[in-house]
């Protein structure tokens, strides 16, 4: 049965290969891009079904605008693919006043599965979480992480990634009754402009980047999980591979703290 997949961040990279892999597969996907010229020229290159929703989740006002015109473009929502993210080179607060990273790899799609939670629960419907297997680098102080205090071009990416992941169980344990799934994907070590730099550090990078994966096979265990059932609701695949999370993504307590602070932040349940 053809399903409806949103998929943030799908303007290029693994975002862009998993829309093209869906849609091949008679499947409507609906690319969510900051850039309209790049996202309406993904739609024309993959064709079929293919919608386009023009969002910025960078802000909390940007993700309420593109959660109300999902709700309006994809009302019968099969699947959310959270792929957008960021790895900064330099710290930015956004306007709501945290660290960039930080809000898009993490607040987004807390605020995004919040505000499209009622079309997941009316269709079944599943999240997949793009995360990365960085997350055992990193280390989150929601005293100062939030607001990038202690900012690191190497390590920043990391700790949001982990803020996000600590989070993915605790979803899992609220859609529990609800017939909604949700796991995390480590996509494999994948060439795409993600941490792109300029300058010696960024040719160098070019350069080694040529030896990784390339967004189409990155884009496999992401499709893989949005089509076939998960063996259970908050597991973290590393590539193809179910593994157990490992701290600090274990942290319970941190999880806990975060999942408050966000919910405070936007006044959700």
């Amino acid at each position: 049965m053809a399903k409806t997949v949103v998929i943030t961040g799908a303007g290029r990279g693994i975002g862009r290969a998993t829309a093209t892999a869906l849609a091949r597969d008679g499947h409507r996907v609906v690319l969510v891009t900051r850039d309209r010229e790049q996202g309406e020229r993904a739609v024309a290159e993959i064709g079929g079904l293919a919608g386009l929703v023009v969002g910025d989740l960078g802000t909390a006002r940007g993700v309420r605008a593109t959660a109300a015109a999902l709700r309006e473009h994809a009302p019968d929502l099969d699947v959310l693919v959270q792929n957008a993210g960021v790895w900064p080179s330099k710290k930015a607060l956004n306007e709501d006043g945290f660290e960039q990273a930080y809000f898009t790899n993490h607040l987004a799609p807390f605020l995004l599965n919040h505000l499209l939670e009622d079309l997941l629960k009316a269709n079944g419907g599943r999240v997949v979480q793009v995360t990365a297997g960085l997350y055992l680098k990193g280390k989150v102080d929601p005293e100062r992480t939030p607001k990038g205090l202690d900012f690191s071009t190497i390590r920043t990416y990391a700790d949001t990634k982990l803020a996000n992941l600590l989070t993915v169980p605790l979803w899992a344990d609220r859609w529990q009754d609800a017939g909604v799934s949700i796991t995390a994907v480590h996509p494999g070590v994948v060439n795409t402009n993600l941490g792109a730099r300029s300058g010696p550090l960024g040719l160098l990078l070019r350069l080694v980047k040529r030896s990784w994966g390339t967004p189409e096979a990155g884009a496999r265990p992401v499709v893989r999980l949005a089509l076939e059932d998960a063996p259970r609701s908050g597991t973290y695949y590393n590539e193809e591979k179910p593994e157990e999370l490992l701290a600090p993504a274990t942290d319970t307590a941190l999880a806990r703290r975060l999942w408050r602070d966000a919910a405070a932040e936007f006044d959700v349940a």
